[in-house]
């Protein structure tokens, strides 16, 4: 890991700063003075200002939320994730929202890291739902999504593919009620949504009979 990574892990600095006090001597590898852009290894003693640095400890989890749970810390009268969590996992923070009416995948961690990379737009991390709706959806409505709905926040495009009574629904997108706003702006209403795919990570990864899996 290059030593300006690692001081920032390990002390919340920026890449830039760790970088500024790397270049003023103030982090030191071994006892002696680190050089900007050397790498550091397991066994390495880093130091800033005489003060040893370790790197937290992540954890990640994987949970399958049910419905009416809110993904907040607050319900404001509603049972929340946290309602469904030992006390241990109480520090981690969402990845992304599943709103209280959706089911599903629901990814966790106290990894700033993780956290940008499965939600900055740069990466275009896919997220898979199993959508049912309250009636059939018309062809010219399928083209519609697949070409563009407008909404109030921009134009709205998903990946439609028809199972035997419901739509399998693909996006990389992450804004608040998408798939329910799309469908509802063609005169749809969304009765059920569950989210099966996050990036690299699935529902199906959850052990049966389980709710959650700690995966780091």
């Amino acid at each position: 890991m290059r030593i300006n990574k690692y001081v920032a892990l390990a002390t919340g600095l920026s890449r830039r700063k760790a970088d500024d006090a790397i270049a003023s001597g103030q982090v030191k590898i071994n006892g002696t003075s680190a050089s900007t852009g050397c790498a550091v290894s397991d066994q390495d003693i880093v130091a800033i200002n005489n003060k040893k640095l370790s790197l937290p400890i992540f954890t990640t989890i994987l949970l399958n939320k049910p419905t009416s749970y809110v993904c907040s810390r607050n319900g404001q009268g509603s049972a929340t994730i946290y309602d469904l969590l030992p006390k241990k996992y109480h520090h981690l923070k969402p990845i992304g929202r599943l709103d209280k009416n959706s089911s599903g995948l629901l990814l966790l961690t106290n990894n700033g890291v993780l956290h940008q990379k499965l939600t900055h737009p740069s990466y275009a991390k896919q997220k898979r739902y199993i959508v049912m709706l309250n009636k059939p959806l018309l062809p010219k409505d399928q083209a519609n999504i697949l070409k563009g709905v407008m909404l109030e926040d921009g134009i709205s495009k998903l990946q439609l593919q028809k199972t035997d009574k419901s739509w399998v629904v693909t996006m990389s997108e992450g804004r608040n009620r998408q798939i329910r706003r799309t469908f509802s702006a063609l005169g749809y209403k969304v009765i059920s949504l569950t989210r099966t795919n996050f990036g690299p990570y699935k529902l199906s990864d959850i052990p049966k009979n389980a709710k959650i899996l700690e995966i780091k």
